[in-house]
């Protein structure tokens, strides 16, 4: 029997850019931590789909860990073109705010002038290195859901499968 583990590149990078696409784009971008944390569950499930051997926690801690690296990736070159956009919306959802709360902070208006909301390249990458840090994390726990959830029903079929697993309950060792 082949116990050799698959690879983790392939269901990281997939898991990983559906979370960092989804991650990257405004409006839906709010949902962001739910987005990381299903990337690493999607990748723990094909992981769990490729695998011959029993797979564990730890498994799944570690390609939801690289699920988040690369989720941070492209969340962040997806959102840089879209960051006018973004500023736009943000400056509509203040103008609508602005007609009902009658007692806005004074000054608010320059807020939204022109360069207010462009930021040193040094305060990007630092923003970068977070958002890398923090969808790790998550990453690793959608991981370790989704072997949770997956590996055990393929890991049983494939032991039944093989012939490991006594039909008898009772000779079943612990």
């Amino acid at each position: 029997m082949n116990d050799q583990r698959p690879g983790m590149f392939v269901p990281a990078l997939i898991g990983g850019v559906i979370a960092g696409v989804l991650s990257g784009i405004p409006i839906i971008e709010c949902l962001c931590c739910l987005w990381i944390i299903g990337g690493g569950m999607l990748a723990a499930y094909f992981l769990t789909k490729e695998s011959s051997s029993v797979m564990r926690a730890g498994d799944g801690a570690i390609v939801g860990i690289f699920t988040g690296i690369i989720a941070a990736i492209t969340s962040f070159l997806v959102s840089i073109p879209l960051r006018p956009w973004e500023q736009k919306i943000t400056q509509q959802i203040m103008e609508w705010f602005s007609t009902y709360y009658n007692e806005m902070p004074q000054g608010w208006e320059s807020f939204f002038e022109e360069g207010a909301f462009e930021t040193s390249m040094a305060w990007t990458m630092i923003g970068f290195v977070i958002s890398a840090v923090i969808f790790s994390a998550l990453g690793s726990l959608g991981g370790i859901i989704g072997i949770s959830l997956f590996a055990k029903k393929n890991g049983v079929q494939k032991a039944e499968g093989a012939g490991n697993v006594s039909e008898n309950p009772s000779n079943r060792q612990p």
